[in-house]
Formats: structure tokens, sequence, C-alpha cells
């Protein structure tokens, strides 16, 4: 059980990355870029991503299927999260003419999935 709590409290302090709908609100509508057709797109994608977030089951999910299932969660914010950055770096690039912000520089790869191989 406590490692399921240490599990719960490091997916919680991992999922606190804003989401990519209010990181659009915080960039500048006076940038060239904001009225751009990609642009508008990255905001729909944001908001269609919000959308869907709120819609999932979350946390109590995880409860009613007991300690066990907390890991699967974990999993599932941490996906979350990786998502929320990956939406908001793309973002910016469409939506801002300045320098991406350090916690959006990244190499967009990390984040793409992994081929298996099996034997």
């Amino acid at each position: 059980m406590r490692i399921a709590v240490i599990v719960a409290l490091s997916a919680a302090v991992a999922g606190c990355v804003s989401s990519p709908a209010d990181y659009g609100t915080s960039l500048s509508q006076q940038d060239p870029k904001w009225a751009t057709p990609e642009c508008q797109q990255a905001r729909a994608a944001a908001s269609d991503y919000a959308q869907r977030e709120k819609e999932h089951p979350g946390w109590g999910f995880g409860v009613l299927l007991g300690p066990y299932s907390m890991g699967m969660v974990a999993a599932v914010k941490e996906h979350e999260q990786q998502q929320r950055r990956l939406l908001a770096r793309q973002m910016h690039l469409q939506c801002s003419s300045q320098k991406l912000p350090k916690g959006l520089d990244f190499d967009p790869a990390i984040y793409a999935p992994k081929k298996e191989h099996y034997p």
C-alpha cells in the first residue's frame, strides 16, 4: 500500500504541466503568427485535447480498481503530461515568434513511441 501512495504522489507532482489551452491564452495575440491558419489549428487541437482530458475517468477510476491499479493510473498521467508538453510546444511554434521557453525547448522525438523488438 505504501508503494501505491508513493506512485500516486509522484504522478500527481509529475502532472503539473498546465493545459495547452491555458498556455495558448498566455501567448500574445498581437504576434503576427497568431492569426495564421497553423496557429488556429494548434489552438483547436489544444481545445480538443482539453475537452477529452475532462471526459476521462481520472483518479477516481484508479481508486475504484484498488491499490494495484495505481501504477496504471500513474502511467496514464505521465502520458497526459507528455501530450500537454507536446501540444504546448506545437502551439508556441505555430503561434509565437518568440524563442521557445526553457520548459518547452526539448526534442519532441523523446516522446515518440518506441519500436518494440520481440524475439
